[in-house]
């Protein structure tokens, strides 16, 4: 046996939802599952649990082998150890919270449930409210109980099905709260399902994207969002900044790869893995794009710096959303977002000129893409 307890899957399909998955998660991590709808990502959490047979591979909980079609082995989900919370929370509505936890105790001595039952609802912050039925509870308090129970299986694996979809924004974080405490007590891998990238990028200590039931990605949160792999991995993770270009020479003395594009040559970082005059698809992260200040030049200004004219600037609270057109022709506009206060200190508005520096580091190269539009 696997002494780290450690999850791998690898999953193919042809039909009804095309899979080819891949993926890893050590005990004591959280791995999110992210991709748009359909991509599979439910159905590779039931794979997981066993609830979906039809999906062929392999699957192998630190050591145990739960299924490998290769050899004709499927082990079914009641052998199988694992919590699982769902998004709409699955109670059942006419047993009390703490009978929902006791349910799922099959391998518990009877004369232990009860006792073990109320610790792990006060575990989950439910003290006192073990004999309400789901109705009685709020959203929170449903999910919780859902999370008591799932824990009450003494998993190998933690499934959670976005768990946190179905509750308002101050309980949700709230529960991330939770679920950020309990995980440092559980040795156990976590999959998390999510169409929340902040949730992933807070939650997680990896993330895998998934696009039409494949594996596209996976990594830390920092490492996907900053440097994806593809062009469309770049879109389902969010970011705007997505252009053409054409490698110019690389410098490996200083570490940094030039690029063109409309007609400008930028730094970007060392990419000596295309080939110069090799055509380009290249990113730059919000977080690497400063903002010149009118009373005082920065460091950034140093690099990359780019001038334009606001195309748009939109108020969001406290967030301003700017696009400023730096080019001719179609993706000619670099978005961001600074603080609402810092845009209006610097007079930011629409049709007013304006500069940038793009930072080298930010500044990533992909393979060109025929298209930069997901389908």
């Amino acid at each position: 046996m696997d002494p780290s307890g450690a999850l791998t899957v690898e999953l193919t399909q042809a039909r009804p939802i095309p899979l080819a998955v891949s993926l890893a998660c050590t005990g004591g991590e959280l791995l999110a599952l992210v991709g748009p709808s359909g991509s599979g990502k439910s159905t590779v959490l039931r794979a997981i649990a066993g609830v979906y047979p039809s999906a062929r591979g392999r699957v192998v909980v630190g050591g145990d082998t739960w299924l490998d079609s290769a050899s004709g082995h499927f082990r079914p989900a009641r052998e199988r150890s694992v919590g699982f919370v769902f998004q709409n929370y699955a109670l059942f509505p006419h047993l009390s919270a703490e009978e929902n936890v006791v349910q799922a105790m099959g391998h518990v001595v009877p004369a232990e449930r009860v006792a073990r039952a109320r610790a792990l609802l006060e575990r989950t912050n439910l003290a006192g409210l073990e004999a309400r039925r789901p109705a009685q509870l709020s959203g929170g308090q449903q999910q919780r109980v859902a999370v008591a129970r799932a824990l009450a299986r003494d998993p190998k694996v933690l499934l959670l099905d976005e768990p946190f979809s179905a509750v308002d924004q101050v309980t949700r974080e709230k529960l991330y709260e939770e679920l950020a405490t309990l995980r440092r007590d559980l040795n156990v891998p976590m999959i998390l399902v999510t169409h929340a990238l902040d949730e992933a990028a807070m939650l997680a200590d990896r993330m895998c994207i998934l696009h039409r039931g494949t594996t596209l990605q996976a990594g830390t949160p920092q490492a996907v969002m900053m440097r994806p792999a593809s062009p469309l991995v770049a879109r389902l993770v969010g970011l705007k900044n997505i252009f053409p270009g054409e490698v110019v020479e690389h410098d490996p003395a200083r570490l940094v790869t030039r690029i063109r594009w409309q007609g400008r040559i930028f730094e970007a970082a060392h990419a000596p893995q295309f080939a110069a005059g090799a055509r380009i698809t290249w990113v730059v992260a919000p977080s690497h794009i400063v903002v010149h200040r009118r009373d005082r030049p920065s460091r950034g200004e140093r690099e990359n710096p780019v001038s334009g004219v606001v195309e748009r600037c939109i108020e969001l609270g406290e967030t301003t959303a700017l696009s400023l057109r730096v080019g001719a022709g179609e993706r000619a506009d670099i978005f961001l977002s600074l603080p609402t206060h810092a845009a209006r200190r610097n007079g930011l508005a629409q049709g007013v000129a304006a500069g940038i520096s793009l930072l080298t580091d930010g500044i990533h190269l992909m393979p060109a893409a025929e298209s930069l539009t997901i389908s």
